[in-house]
């Protein structure tokens, strides 16, 4: 069922949350996420992913050169890494006992803190 009013996508992680990567170069690695793209399902995390970018001497830069940054991963890539026991769980939606819908580990059953 289609979304009517809010049309940004629910993801399993959040700005700010620490995740394990799952795939690519940098398997096995974890970081924090910076930003996310939520019209491409891509997450920018700190210090993983790490391109380079010539970058060429104009008027208001002048001297130009090599500059490393993050790119970005997709979101399927990343597994939350749960704060209370340093471990990456999978994660589902459910009603707490205010009625909002939070994040919670499917693991230990406990939801997930912001």
């Amino acid at each position: 069922m289609e979304r009517k009013f809010n049309k940004q996508p629910k993801l399993h992680v959040r700005k700010g949350d620490t995740v394990k990567i799952l795939s690519g170069n940098d398997k096995g690695k974890e970081g924090k996420i910076l930003d996310i793209l939520t019209d491409k399902n891509r997450a920018i995390v700190e210090g993983i992913n790490i391109i380079t970018k010539h970058q060429k001497p104009s008027a208001g830069k002048p001297e130009g050169g090599i500059k490393k940054t993050e790119g970005t991963i997709h979101i399927s890539n990343l597994m939350l890494i749960e704060p209370g026991t340093g471990k990456a769980v999978r994660t589902g939606r459910k009603l707490d006992a205010k009625g909002k819908l939070q994040r919670y580990s499917k693991k230990t059953g406990e939801f997930i803190k912001q």
